[in-house]
Order: C-alpha cells, then structure tokens, then sequence
C-alpha cells in the first residue's frame, strides 16, 4: 500500500500529514540559493533565518505568493525535498499526494501545482481547495445537508467559504492575509516611529502584541529598527493598542469579505450559520481580538478551530482517506 499523503502548500508556512502519523513536519516555504552557481543553499527553517542577511549572491526567496506558485523550478525541488524529509530516505513507493489550494485558484494555477508535485515524485496527485480541507481538518462533518462557514487565514490569502453536502455553496478568496498584517505594521511603524523594520521584527510584533479589536489590558513590546531621519539603530516601545491602529484598514477588509460571503448565502444555510457560529482557521487567525472583531461586526458567534495551524494540513491528508474509503466500499 502506497503511503498517502496531505501537503498545506502555504505561503509562509508548508505542513506535512502522513496518515496514522498526522503533521510529520512545519517548516517556513522559503528557499535560498546562490546565484552565481544557481544551486539551493538552504530549504525551510534554514533559509528563513537568511531572509534579510544574505549578502549579494545568495537570495532567499518564497517561490510560492498568496498561495499561487510564482518560481515553479524552485517550488518543485522544495517539494521534493519535503517529501523526501517526510518519508524518510528508505521509503520505494511512491506516495498519493493530496495538495490543497485556495478557492478562488484558476485552472491554469491548479495545473501548476499539480505538475509540480508529479515531478516532486508523487505517484497520484489529488487537488483540494483549502476551505474544505480546513472544515474537514477542523472536525466538522460536511457530509451533511448543514451550512458550515469556514474562515481560513493563511500567509498569502484568506479563503472564506459556505460549506454543506461535501462541497462549496459559496466562497470567495482574497489575497489579503498574515503577510499583509505584516506589511501594514511595517509601514506603520514608518509612518508614525520613522522606524524601518523587516518582515520578521514584523511578525514578531504582530504574535507578541498584535490585536484585531481594542483589549482591556495594553501590551507592550520594545522595537530595535533603523531611524529613518539618523540611518542609525534605534529602540522604540510600541503598544498593542498601535497594532489595532496599523491593522486596522486590513482585518476590515477581511471583515468585509466574510460580510459579503454572508449576503450570497441562501437563508437556509445562513439561519445553520447562526445557529453554529463561524469558525476561523489558519495561522492568521492566531491574530489576538479577531474572533471578536468578526462576532462584533456580524453578531455572529465566531470561534477558532482548536489547532488553528495544523487544520488544513490534517484535512488535507483525511481526505485522501476518506476518498479512498469511498473506493474501498
């Protein structure tokens, strides 16, 4: 029997399910490789800590952008080299592969995920769209007659889907997400510290103090950057009460766009939504207050699924089985 297995091809993160041994493996979807010679330097954790302190010959990239392969060569070796790292050197078979993308994909993307997990060395390629996998890996039963929303909030896109009978009744994706919280922050702390700061002092602000929605208690977190006006280092105290400010403009458009799935929706399913809340999943949804800026703005009860980060990668991976459970009978 071929081992099956589920990959979450995410922007800022590539997770890995084997079945009966569940997420094998996290690790960042960066690569860095040398352009002089055009060889791979480091893959995953080891390349992201490169991300902004390579010098000029060594270039750590994502080849994946809002969930859509944007260097197909580089994204088929870090393929590979994940699912090698998964199975193990002494595995022969080659394994069913089921990759998830976000809902709103068109075929000519689809394609190209799928070919370059073919030549990534998979024996069967099966593709799923992401909020189906995060439904399934949150433990909801989609097999029935019930409207289920499901908000997934990944690195590159947020999908945000109506979900009943196994499929999608409405959905809509759009490319505003983690990384997007990470570049408002940045321009914030431009604008209002004449701080420059990199991606991962961003995100590093966005886990410790970010907030979607005003909290009782106020964080604080100090900042190391570039003063702008000097070019020197400099150290400023940012509050989480300025993290809502500089995120404000990008979780309401997330906002929006859960508002807008929520109109299409036929009433039966929507009064099943309000009756079972909304569920977030996805590593973006890990951003404090969210949950409480969506219940405020719909009246909706909203609530995050238990492992956030791992949903899609498990449903991803149970759904090979349960696909292959369907053949079985």
């Amino acid at each position: 029997m071929a081992a099956s297995i589920g990959i979450d091809l995410g922007t800022a993160s590539i997770l890995v399910y084997i079945k009966g041994k569940g997420v094998v493996l996290k690790e960042p979807s960066v690569v860095a490789f040398d352009r002089d010679t055009n060889k791979i330097k480091a893959i995953g954790e080891d390349a992201r800590q490169m991300l902004g302190r390579t010098p000029g010959n060594i270039v750590a990239v994502r080849p994946l952008r809002q969930g859509v392969i944007s260097d197909y060569t580089v994204t088929e070796k870090m393929l590979k080299y994940f699912i090698q790292k998964a199975m193990g050197k002494k595995s022969f078979r080659k394994p069913i592969v089921s990759v998830c993308v976000p809902s709103g994909v068109t075929e000519v993307e689809k394609k190209a995920v799928e070919d370059a997990t073919w030549e990534a060395g998979a024996r069967d390629v099966k593709i799923i769209e992401e909020p189906i996998a995060a439904a399934i890996g949150a433990g909801i039963d989609i097999s029935k007659p019930c409207g289920n929303m499901i908000v997934d909030i990944g690195g590159g896109t947020a999908d945000i889907a109506v979900i009943s009978l196994g499929g999608t009744v409405v959905s809509t994706s759009i490319k505003i997400a983690g990384d997007n919280f990470d570049e408002a922050i940045v321009r914030y702390m431009r604008k209002k510290h004449n701080l420059l700061i990199g991606e991962r002092t961003a995100e590093d602000i966005k886990i410790k103090i970010g907030s979607a929605f005003k909290r009782p208690e106020v964080d604080t977190m100090d900042v190391r950057g570039r003063n702008l006006v000097t070019g020197l280092p400099k150290t400023v105290t940012v509050t989480s009460e300025e993290t809502e400010e500089a995120l404000r403009d990008t979780t309401a458009q997330i906002v929006e766009a859960v508002h807008s799935v929520l109109e299409k929706t036929p009433p039966e399913l929507a009064a099943d939504i309000a009756d079972r809340g909304i569920v977030l999943t996805g590593g973006g949804s890990l951003l404090r207050g969210l949950e409480e800026l969506i219940e405020h703005k719909t009246g909706i009860n909203t609530m995050t699924a238990e492992e956030p980060m791992t949903c899609v990668a498990i449903g991803t991976g149970k759904f090979v089985e349960f696909m292959s459970g369907r053949r079985d009978d």
